[in-house]
């Protein structure tokens, strides 16, 4: 028993590596707050942030599975976002999360057959433009809370996961004007499950 929880705190070290810095996150979100307290020692939700021709893009994601299974999806999660960040041209945030659907689905070998495993992420993902004041939104099963001048709105994501699906239109792209002064909640579910 010691060899394995020895191991999957080692792994813990490694998926918390993985997660942006907090310098990189004071520097692109001066006030901002992570609440992250996974469950099990490693987690199957994540938070992920990049900028990236003078866009800010930030994520919340929450991945099938606890525990290892979970973490294993979201080390994938991750490093498909890093990587569809560097080699494509998303030019808006549903394109980003579609691109991330044909990852997972590829990486997963998702074909959409009977009993097969519907492995997964639910996420919430902005694309700040903070130079126009513009955001953008696109969910998956997650939605965005903004409070702006007292009043809480609520923009819910699409039904659907970023994974194999019966029904899979490109996600829904929803486009935003931000003031100075509000504020803009990303999370998964993943605390009000432990309950």
């Amino acid at each position: 028993k010691k060899e394995i929880t020895d191991s999957i705190f080692y792994a813990e070290r490694i998926q918390r590596s993985m997660l942006p810095a907090q310098q990189l996150l004071k520097t692109l979100l001066p006030d901002h707050f992570v609440y992250f307290r996974p469950r099990n020692i490693v987690s199957g939700d994540f938070y992920w942030a990049a900028e990236k021709n003078g866009l800010l893009h930030v994520a919340a994601v929450d991945c099938t599975g606890h525990g290892v299974p979970g973490a294993f999806m979201s080390m994938l999660g991750i490093t498909f976002l890093n990587e569809i960040m560097i080699k494509y041209e998303c030019t808006d945030a549903s394109q980003l999360v579609n691109q991330l659907r044909k990852h997972i689905i590829r990486a997963l070998g998702q074909k959409g057959v009977e009993g097969e495993a519907r492995d997964g992420m639910d996420l919430s993902l902005v694309v700040i433009d903070r130079e126009h004041g513009r955001l953008e939104f696109t969910g998956a099963n997650n939605p965005l809370y903004i409070v702006s001048k007292g009043e809480l709105t609520e923009i819910k994501g699409d039904k659907m996961p970023v994974a194999i699906h019966p029904s899979m239109p490109p996600f829904t792209l929803h486009r935003l004007k931000y003031l100075p002064g509000d504020v803009i909640y990303l999370f998964s579910d993943g605390f009000a499950d432990q309950f």
